[in-house]
């Protein structure tokens, strides 16, 4: 063969395996881009290989590859690629890096401090999430197992973004094929429906659409979510996508675009947002200042939390936070999701590297503006927390999820969940955060804070039993017992008054409440909740 057909020959070959190589791998054409650099060193891996492959055959034995090998122009220009390929990226990744840039690693989050008391008002309920990811999945599953429409067709995606939603904590996600052969079958039609999950009273519906959706990580092809984005802005580098709804339930990909502030591969923050319609393919570019308000997860709660850790740990530069580790603080292994100013917020405890079992404050860090904000208070580190909580109920081996931070008369709370093994909540835990032997517990959210509050008040605490309690006094209009879950509720309306109010028959301080009946007179305290108001005492 012709030296010049050759060539030609490997040069199509290699084309070929480069354009495959890109629709499969989809990395943006961008020096930022390590996708890209990774791309470029396997392409010269493939050419080099290949063109020694070629050239072999006609080498007939070792003492005859020395001077091929010193003599072949090709493979020399090749190898003189690959070299530099690696040499800029290793030392683009050393330059970038935090052991050159602390102090620029250290600014790009901006901690503000704050007061808890001030800052962070008494809880309202309908805006925290009684739920963790693990326990809206269950959920979601159970729901989609009774829509039989679907159910053969469909699965739900493990995405399960939580957003805030009319000031109340939702995850959403969508559903997903079941398979390649219900995509082969479905596909035409797109996926008719997700998921919508209350957090606060675990109202789980599967949303049906008018038009479904056509893009998204289920797709296979160019209306794959993350190919049609790349095809649509080809530098873009994007950190993780997620699935919301607007207002009007319509959904979209919220899709945010990496910022590299520090060399080429570091100080990552977030620079712009692509909204892309998931139902129509629609995309439009923000900065992220511009974002609409609906939006609530431009920065991923992993991306916070490492800038927060730079932020702490690089003080006093690099060497430091290795060494002497003077003033240095990080995040604690775990972080939670609080809905507040119509947005949601990365909760997460702070400690010192050494590790020791306790906090020096928390942070909360917005999702969509980057605001961040130190509390400075002192407690116990919340696996502590949830150690003390679960010995509560150790003979039910019940587990805790990971707590929230919470202002209880004033008094800085650690709130959760504790699950059974089959994942569902059985019970609530409130724990004092500087005394995280103070414990409660309670069938219901009301239960436990009646009984916070009673063992606050205790402990000297005063005034904390009349905190974030009501009263009514008003005539009964009317009044039925209700089962759930095997335990008697009694639901009462009164006059003037659009809301349910619940009684539970398991608190020995409610029982009288039998005795009343439609037009008596009744005087109670009560817990706001949605969608039934939870009474605490019966003024007699």
């Amino acid at each position: 063969m012709k030296k010049g057909k050759f060539y030609l020959i490997g040069v199509i070959l290699l084309l070929l395996i480069a354009g495959i190589g890109y629709y499969v791998t989809l990395p943006a054409i961008n020096l930022h881009s390590e996708g890209m650099w990774g791309f470029i060193f396997t392409l010269c891996l493939v050419a080099i290989f290949v063109y020694v492959c070629a050239k072999c055959k006609h080498i007939n034995s070792l003492r005859e590859m020395t001077p091929f090998f010193k003599k072949s122009v090709p493979l020399k220009i090749m190898l003189a690629v690959f070299l530099v390929v690696l040499i800029v990226y290793a030392g683009g990744s050393i330059l970038s890096s935090p052991l050159v840039n602390a102090s620029k690693y250290q600014k790009l989050l901006q901690v503000k401090e704050k007061e808890f008391t001030e800052d962070i008002k008494e809880v309202n309920y309908n805006q925290i999430p009684l739920l963790d990811k693990e326990s809206a999945t269950l959920l979601g599953n159970r729901k989609m197992g009774s829509m039989v429409d679907y159910v053969s067709q469909f699965e739900v995606s493990p995405k399960y973004t939580q957003i805030n939603l009319n000031d109340e904590p939702v995850r959403v996600t969508p559903l997903t094929y079941a398979s390649f052969i219900k995509w082969i079958t479905n596909q035409s039609s797109g996926i008719p429906a997700y998921i919508k999950i209350d957090m606060a009273t675990q109202d789980t519906e599967c949303i049906k659409l008018d038009k479904p959706i056509k893009y998204s990580e289920a797709e296979y092809f160019n209306r794959n979510i993350y190919r049609h984005l790349r095809f649509r802005y080809p530098t873009f580098i994007y950190d993780d996508i997620s699935f919301e709804i607007d207002e009007e339930g319509t959904p979209y990909w919220v899709c945010p675009v990496k910022k590299f502030n520090i060399g080429l591969f570091g100080g990552v923050t977030i620079g712009k947002v692509v909204l892309c319609n998931a139902q129509t393919g629609e995309t439009e570019v923000y900065k992220v200042e511009d974002v609409p308000q609906w939006v609530d997860r431009v920065y991923s709660a992993d991306l916070l939390v490492g800038l927060y850790n730079y932020n702490g740990t690089l003080k006093h530069g690099f060497l430091n936070s290795v060494l002497g580790q003077k003033d240095c603080l990080q995040s604690t292994s775990g972080y939670n999701y609080i809905a507040l100013d119509d947005d949601v917020w990365v909760y997460t405890g702070i400690t010192s590297l050494n590790s020791d079992q306790s906090i020096v404050g928390f942070v909360l860090m917005n999702q969509r503006t980057m605001e961040t904000r130190f509390y400075s208070v002192e407690g116990a580190i919340e696996y502590s927390a949830m150690d003390s909580a679960e010995g509560q109920v150790q003979n039910l081996g019940y587990c805790s999820t990971f707590p929230l931070l919470l202002n209880i008369a004033d008094e800085p709370t650690y709130f959760m969940a504790l699950k059974d093994d089959a994942g569902l909540v059985k019970k609530y835990a409130m724990v004092n955060v500087q005394k995280y032997q103070w414990v409660a517990i309670g069938d219901t959210v009301a239960q436990a804070e009646k009984a916070y509050m009673s063992l606050l008040n205790t402990n000297g605490i005063t005034g904390s039993e009349s905190n974030s309690l009501e009263v009514v006094n008003g005539i009964i209009d009317s009044i039925a017992p209700v089962v759930i879950d095997g335990n008697t509720h009694y639901y009462l309306y009164i006059k003037g008054l659009e809301t349910a109010f619940g009684a539970n028959m398991t608190d020995e301080n409610l029982i009288s409440v039998i005795k009343y009946k439609e037009g008596d007179t009744i005087n109670f305290q009560y817990v706001s909740g949605s969608p039934v108001n939870e009474i605490t005492k019966i003024l007699e």
